[in-house]
């Protein structure tokens, strides 16, 4: 598998791959974790879609999109500043030109096998290690130095199991029946290193991809 971003320029040239990252959207945000999205035809999308994002893909040799992440810059308006603010704490949530935020993050855990570095006893699904490496890669490359999401508390424990912790902005609140928490993590060589697994592909346009 690989990873691969489509920027707003290439949205019409590559509508049928984002058709399909809709479509896994849906099936794990409102089939699996029962979230409240709004799902037409089969496909996940809200307003923040309509806001030129860059999206990260994992895709295997058939094309077939198997994890995805929307980046849009923490300037704003993003999913955070316009729907939770409350997440934010007490002017913890200080967006700057260097930040970046990630939402819809997505992976299908039916396809992909489970990875464990070495010693540290953490397996994660492939797809996950080859998303976080991807989001890092991009972001560095794109003069990004810190990524910011709103996410619920079981998200923030995949992201210590990976070792990559995320700096909570606030204390957790309940959005609906979710227990949800706004966080930031570094966008660095140190932490690239950290989650990037063996053979790991990208199309990013940075040297770091070519590295084992």
């Amino acid at each position: 598998m690989r990873a691969i971003a489509i920027s707003p320029e290439q949205f019409r040239s590559q509508a049928a791959i984002l058709d399909r990252m809709y479509q896994l959207r849906a099936r794990v945000f409102r089939d699996r974790l029962n979230w409240d999205v709004k799902v037409r035809d089969g496909r996940e999308r809200d307003e923040f879609d309509l806001c030129q994002p860059t999206y990260i893909l994992v895709v295997d040799a058939r094309e077939t999109v198997v994890g995805a992440v929307r980046l849009l810059p923490a300037t704003g308006p993003t999913l955070l500043s316009v729907l939770f603010p409350e997440l934010g704490g007490q002017g913890l949530f200080q967006p700057h030109a260097a930040m970046i935020e990630s939402s819809r993050f997505c992976v299908d855990t039916s396809v992909t096998a489970a990875y464990e570095p070495s010693g540290q006893g953490q397996a994660l699904h492939s797809a996950t290690w080859t998303l976080f490496a991807a989001i890092i890669e991009w972001s560095m490359g794109e003069g990004y130095r810190e990524i910011v999401t709103a996410t619920d508390v079981r998200f923030e424990r995949l992201l210590n199991r990976a070792r990559w912790p995320m700096r909570r902005l606030g204390e957790p609140h309940m959005i609906g029946e979710t227990l949800s928490v706004a966080g930031a993590l570094p966008a660095d060589d140190a932490s690239f290193a950290t989650v990037r697994p063996p053979g790991y592909r990208s199309d990013l346009g940075s040297v770091r991809r070519s590295a084992a």
